[in-house]
């Protein structure tokens, strides 16, 4: 087969200055053979691979400072405590949050989407007012809200989309008004790939007076983000899907928003007294964090930004995104295969369709040749209604992946042509 990387040497001299190579080589489930092939892992939209230091961090907390944070003066408590806070400045440097209080731990992004509708939300969001969101949402940037506006009797307002998959901002501008209290969009589609102009998005909402809430579950792995310069008043992201360990993730609010909500949850820690007559809440960003904490989890999930950070996210990005314009190049040149998601600014994700044959079955055969991509609705089934696909391919990927491993899936979906001939 003829590749794009054969056509343009340079392409593979680039993306070897980033020594995807030896990256590799931090990941020590790449090097596992699967049905007697090598793996190639583009399911990294779903959850990406851990880094050594990673798995190093969480079997170090386990061997060496187990225990309960906050609550006692013995020194495995101290020492626990004190990894556990530095995890918390690690993400507030991620994110470059003015303070450290600002950042709030939680088991990922969809239960910070569920804590900022249930406690902003309820409280801000009253009858006949409206929420905004968008026709690119994942299932947990929709349903929180319709729960919302059941709940409070205001109404649900989609932003559409082109066919390339990018947001109609006109559409938008004369969705907001004055009974718009607060919109949610993704930073980056998981389905699509699209990035959103958060910063206009932010800009708009803003003239009338709505807050935002952003999901960046898809963008933490691949963009610099900046969430004084983005000026959003809620950030999340998953600590899975950035090379950290699953049931742990960070909810970013302005602190003036964060002062005035209720807690989410009641419990230990949570508290600055309790009498039968009343509880006085703790200070930010304890007040968000009730009960024993995903101690190992934040530790690990600190690792793993701290990891990305020695990598360089601009490298990251320069690295995944040669990756993706060669793979859409691959996909666009076989017969039958259509993109669903050709927005102009992209990262990370491409998804598509072969005419004929169900994404199931591409999935499955994929798996055969070692190859790893997701299939399915992604949770977005009114996206895939609006492309009018029950389902599509999705192909992911992570600073470890390589125009190699695309030649592999390009040569994986001829397999499946032939097989479907």
């Amino acid at each position: 087969m003829t590749t794009l990387a054969s056509k343009l040497p340079g392409l593979r001299e680039q993306t070897a200055k980033f020594d995807v190579e030896r990256l590799r080589r931090d990941f020590p489930i790449l090097a596992q053979p699967i049905h007697g092939r090598k793996l190639v892992y583009l399911d990294n939209a779903a959850t990406s691979q851990k880094p050594r230091p990673v798995i190093e961090a969480i079997a170090h907390y386990y061997e060496h400072d187990n225990a309960n944070i906050h609550r006692a003066v013995h020194f495995l408590s101290e020492h626990a405590t004190e990894e556990y806070e530095r995890a918390r400045l690690a993400a507030q440097r991620f994110v470059n949050a003015p303070s450290a209080h600002e950042i709030i731990f939680v088991r990922g992004t969809t239960e910070a989407i569920n804590l900022v509708a249930q406690t902003y939300g309820r409280a801000q969001v009253g009858e006949g007012d409206e929420v905004v969101i968008t026709a690119m949402e994942h299932h947990s940037n929709i349903v929180p809200w319709q729960i919302l506006c059941e709940q409070n009797k205001a109404k649900l307002r989609v932003v559409p989309i082109n066919d390339q998959g990018e947001l109609l901002l006109e559409d938008f501008s004369k969705l907001l008004g004055p009974r718009t209290k607060l919109v949610a969009v993704a930073h980056i589609s998981n389905a699509l790939g699209t990035i959103n102009p958060i910063r206009q998005i932010v800009e708009m909402a803003h003239r009338w007076n709505a807050a935002v809430v952003v999901d960046g579950a898809q963008a933490a792995p691949h963009l610099k983000i900046d969430v004084q310069a983005l000026d959003c008043d809620f950030y999340t992201f998953s600590g899975h899907k950035v090379y950290g360990p699953t049931g742990i993730g960070v909810l970013y609010g302005k602190a003036a928003l964060l002062d005035t909500m209720p807690p989410y949850q009641g419990g230990g820690d949570m508290i600055s007294s309790v009498t039968f007559e009343k509880t006085t809440y703790n200070k930010l960003p304890y007040k968000f964090e009730a009960g024993t904490p995903n101690v190992a989890g934040a530790i690990a999930l600190g690792a793993a930004l701290k990891y990305v950070e020695g990598v360089g996210i601009d490298e990251i990005a320069r690295h995944e995104n040669k990756v993706l314009a060669y793979a859409t190049e691959q996909l666009a040149a076989i017969p039958d295969v259509r993109l669903i998601g050709t927005a102009r600014d992209k990262a990370g994700v491409l998804s598509f369709v072969m005419d004929g044959i169900h994404p199931h079955d591409i999935g499955t055969i994929l798996d055969q040749e070692g190859i790893a991509v997701r299939t399915g609705h992604h949770c977005a089934q009114p996206l895939m209604e609006r492309f009018g696909v029950p389902a599509t391919a999705r192909a992911s990927f992570a600073l470890y992946n390589t125009v190699e491993e695309v030649d592999a899936l390009a040569e994986g979906l001829e397999k499946v042509r032939e097989v479907f001939a």
